[in-house]
């Protein structure tokens, strides 16, 4: 019998989904891990076998563990992060979470949830193209109510998250992991309006403030990774002027530094550096 391989993203920003899950499963397998999560290497797993099958498929992948090592330090702490934020969240009572550019992330498997929470996962159709046979064979079961909406934050996500349940007279948790920052300017604030559109009071979401050196060896080889070796320059993200925006436009807004949030964590990623950290937004009556 011949074996199959799910469709694995090989370039693009799906492409970071797999990196990420590197770094996931790497934690995973530490004994003092800041989280547990088995399906990052069901993912990891088949999508080497997938890559196994592919054009220079080895260089590739010797490429992309080589790009989540340099980034694991500080990326594995973000992810504890965010779950700290999710947790905070429903214990503050909001029962539903959209994760804008969810990649492989399986918060609704790993933790522990309460049933009535509804978790909406936003990505490109080759990201879960690649997801969903890979938790289907593991028999994954989600500890909450899990929608999946594979498509482009670039088009009408909105009107498909109405269609799928969502409900914007509710509070809801945004999750942003990064893929704002991979789209352009115009793109990054057209999402924010749009999810501001449709938080009610009580919603939170949080913006991520850092400083990146772009020609530092990590950030390039990002770069090369996700756009290709000529990968063409431009504005992305919300910039620098994220937190005014929100302040404008009915958030209220706190700052959190990075190494604050870090301290109590015990790794090597303090930044020293007070203008790092993230920006929680809270929605306003």
């Amino acid at each position: 019998m011949t074996e199959t391989h799910p469709a694995v993203p090989r370039a693009g920003v799906a492409l970071t989904a797999i990196g990420v899950a590197v770094i996931r499963a790497a934690e995973s397998a530490r004994p003092d891990r800041l989280y547990d999560d088995p399906f990052a290497r069901l993912f990891v797993d088949a999508a080497r076998r997938a890559y196994d099958h592919v054009d220079r498929g080895a260089e590739r992948w010797a490429r992309l563990e080589q790009v989540a090592e340099m980034f694991f330090e500080g990326r594995t702490v973000g992810v504890r992060l965010v779950d700290d934020r999710v947790a905070e969240a429903i214990e503050q009572g909001i029962r539903q979470i959209v994760l804008i550019g969810a990649g492989l992330d399986t918060r609704a498997f790993r933790m522990p949830l309460p049933a009535d929470v509804r978790v909406f996962e936003i990505d490109l159709p080759e990201l879960f193209a690649f997801k969903e046979p890979v938790l289907a064979a593991a028999q994954a079961v989600p500890r909450c109510e899990r929608v999946v909406l594979a498509t482009d934050l670039r088009e009408d996500w909105a009107k498909l998250l109405g269609e799928y349940g969502f409900r914007p007279e509710l509070p809801t948790h945004w999750v942003d992991e990064g893929v704002l920052g991979y789209l352009t300017h115009e793109y990054a604030l057209h999402v924010v309006t749009t999810l501001t559109e449709l938080s009610a009071p009580g919603s939170r979401f949080g913006v991520s403030r850092f400083a990146v050196d772009e020609n530092a060896r990590p950030y390039a080889e990002l770069k090369r990774l996700v756009r290709g070796d000529e990968g063409v320059d431009r504005r992305t993200g919300l910039g620098a002027d994220a937190r005014t925006w929100l302040d404008e436009h009915g958030w209220r807004t706190e700052f959190h530094s990075w190494d604050d949030m870090v301290a109590a964590f015990g790794r090597p990623v303090a930044l020293h550096d007070p203008e790092i950290g993230v920006v929680v937004a809270v929605r306003e009556p």
